[in-house]
């Protein structure tokens, strides 16, 4: 049975608050293939040549737009911003003046409000066949944040099986960013159940650990923790240790520590199925490792199989959560007149 689904085009054609939105594809002389759409500015496919040649889906998603719309995880490859991530009780401070954000995780803003990036569509701009860029503004009070954000996007497919994105925004007021992508990765393919037995690996010696509410409390080493991921061990090993971190966000939903230059791998998954192997690299201070515990098995994937959880895994590169609020975190705080730029790398290869 083929590890993808043929999607259709027509299928991601709709109009959305008068904005049209399409399926974008970028290829390469290897064969490898990434589809995206402008709604969200996400990756929808990633089909990688297996250790037996065959393209694999190593990205979940849906096979239409209106999938997108209904599913129950509202994330999946998307850019999330315009602050990826958490900020505790929805409110942060610049200069004295207090802003107050939607609470839709909890008591948190979670990956920038009720409709962040991941709810807009995407001007966009396809240059060649292995090059788009996509462009939004984001208005001056949008979801609570302060400033008129313009920000691009953009994916390039290398000749050597890497995906690069880079972000650049300007503001015209200070204010908070951080960008992320949200991929679910299954390097076993799309679908194809559970991620637990693949191997990974994250070249980290700390990791953020979080409250009650999942707000960032302590940076602690991972030696001797079910947080050590510095030798690779498959994801299962420790997931389900009596540890109170874990059985809170039911499995590792949890920032490391990136002191990597994005020319090393901050992280590194493998499938022993597949061969495919997964490099991250990237010139973010943190990288959030999730592994799709809050799935509730009603999204069904572009094979008709059921996305239960730890369906897949995220490797998102970002700073900090709750930056805003903890000003011993690498700042977020982006001035007006400045630019915000970042950079992260998803490399794939057949593990030798």
């Amino acid at each position: 049975m083929t590890k993808y689904q043929t999607l259709i085009p027509k299928h991601f054609e709709t109009n959305i608050e008068g904005k049209n939105t399409h399926l974008l594809l970028l290829k390469n002389e290897g064969g490898m293939q990434v589809l995206l759409t402008d709604y969200g500015a996400r990756i929808v496919s990633i089909l990688v040549p297996d250790n037996k040649g065959n393209l694999v889906d190593v990205a979940l998603g849906f096979d239409s737009i209106q999938g997108y719309l209904e599913s129950d995880e509202k994330y999946h490859g998307c850019t999330a911003g315009r602050f990826a991530n958490r900020i505790a009780n929805g409110k942060f401070e610049i200069d004295g003046k207090q802003y107050t954000l939607p609470q839709n995780n909890g008591t948190n803003c979670l990956h920038g409000g009720i409709s962040g990036f991941h709810d807009k569509v995407w001007d966009r701009r396809v240059t060649y066949q292995s090059h788009v860029e996509f462009y939004y503004v984001s208005k001056d009070g949008e979801e609570g944040f302060p400033g008129n954000l313009k920000i691009m996007v953009s994916y390039t497919l290398t000749r050597n099986n890497e995906i690069i994105i880079k972000y650049h925004a300007e503001s015209d007021a200070d204010t908070h960013i951080n960008l992320t992508n949200h991929t679910y990765f299954n390097l076993d393919g799309e679908g194809s159940g559970d991620v637990l037995q693949q191997v990974l690996q994250i070249n980290s010696d700390e990791v953020l650990f979080v409250d009650e509410n999942q707000v960032p409390n302590a940076i602690v080493p991972v030696e001797g923790t079910a947080f050590d991921f510095r030798t690779p061990k498959k994801i299962v090993q420790d997931i389900t240790e009596n540890d109170e971190q874990l059985i809170a966000a039911k499995g590792y939903d949890h920032c490391y520590v990136n002191n990597k230059p994005i020319s090393q791998p901050c992280a590194t998954a493998y499938s022993k199925n597949t061969g495919i192997q997964l490099d991250v690299f990237t010139t973010e201070p943190g990288v959030q490792l999730y592994t799709g515990n809050w799935m509730t098995g009603n999204d069904i994937g572009k094979r008709g199989y059921k996305y239960l959880p730890y369906a897949g895994f995220c490797l998102e590169t970002q700073h900090f959560p709750d930056s805003p609020n903890q000003a011993e975190f690498p700042s977020t705080l982006l001035r007006a007149g400045e630019s915000f730029d970042s950079e992260t790398h998803f490399k794939f290869s057949i593990k030798k």
